[in-house]
């Protein structure tokens, strides 16, 4: 990898001590030198409503020229009655606002989920994956993440401890920085 690429990292949860939180920051730490990971907030984002896209929010503006200045997306998610949490599909929505203007549009992505539960989140990275391919977010297909159990991967401090973790993220990572760079280079 020859360039740095901008990756925002939408976290789906807004917990104070978020499991998808610590995955982020795991991630970042694994990420290869070309990938420049940040967490990009949502949850100062009113909900979406189309009346106000005449005259924004400056929450709105600022996520959105965020989005627009980033290379590539990486979504890090709960699952919520195996759908995505309310605050990440109005990010999206609000990302993709006005209409013709998506901040999304061509962003190479892939989709982590997490959760206590066994099947790690499942359904909601599937259920994501559904609107990306309407935003024209090429999502990453392999490999998967789904972490389930991911509240005994981590210490007090929020550390991933867990090595089969650890290496499977590195893995995962390594994988996203070259889908990364094929997309943009495409």
């Amino acid at each position: 990898m020859g360039k740095t690429y901008d990756v925002a990292v939408i976290v789906g949860s807004l917990r104070k001590d978020s499991i998808n939180r610590k995955v982020a920051n795991a991630l970042s730490e694994l990420a290869p030198a070309g990938l420049k990971l940040a967490v990009v907030e949502i949850g100062q984002l009113s909900m979406y409503n189309q009346d106000l896209d005449d005259n924004p929010p400056a929450a709105w503006t600022e996520f959105r020229a965020r989005i627009k200045a980033a290379d590539a997306v990486l979504f890090v998610t709960p699952e919520y009655n195996r759908s995505v949490p309310a605050a990440l599909k109005n990010a999206i929505d609000v990302g993709s606002r006005p209409y013709g203007k998506s901040a999304w549009n061509g962003k190479p992505g892939a989709v982590v989920s997490a959760s206590p539960g066994a099947v790690g989140g499942f359904g909601a990275n599937h259920h994501l994956r559904q609107s990306l391919v309407f935003l024209n977010v090429p999502a990453m297909a392999q490999p998967e993440v789904y972490i389930g159990g991911a509240d005994k991967l981590f210490d007090e401090s929020g550390k991933l401890v867990n090595e089969g973790t650890r290496k499977f993220l590195q893995g995962f990572m390594n994988a996203y920085g070259a889908w990364v760079e094929a997309n943009l280079r495409a």
